[in-house]
């Protein structure tokens, strides 16, 4: 397993952007696949963004595609979501998971570690 810990979250305006971060520890960050996830309260955990372990392959949920963009470093074991237009509806806690598949999955079941999370608050 990878240790996994999210940065950049904060308030911000409707319209506006934020690029968060999770950095993981370990050797072998390469291999995984990495997803962001978001739980808004009272609401159940949902799948935002997927990125394949050589990062040639990004998936989106539909309400982020063409406004957030996934992307990794793995020569920095860093994963990041680059989040534009920001809407209030965006509001949750994200998290990054990393899944020892190649291909990641939408499924957080699949996922087999966890970050503590950083919270977006996007104000109207």
């Amino acid at each position: 397993q990878v240790q996994l810990v999210e940065s950049g979250g904060r308030l911000v305006p409707a319209g506006g952007s934020l690029r968060l971060s999770c950095a993981a520890s370990g050797r072998t960050f390469s291999s995984y696949a990495m997803g962001w996830f978001r739980q808004a309260p009272g609401k159940e955990r949902e799948f935002v963004a997927r990125i394949t372990a050589a990062g040639l392959g990004t998936s989106y949920t539909a309400s982020v595609k063409g406004r957030f963009t996934i992307s990794r470093d793995n020569a920095k074991n860093t994963v990041y979501l680059q989040m534009n237009s920001l809407k209030p509806e965006d509001t949750a806690v994200y998290y990054c998971a990393a899944d020892s598949g190649f291909s990641g999955s939408t499924d957080s079941r699949d996922y087999d570690s966890w970050g503590q999370g950083t919270q977006v608050t996007v104000s109207s």
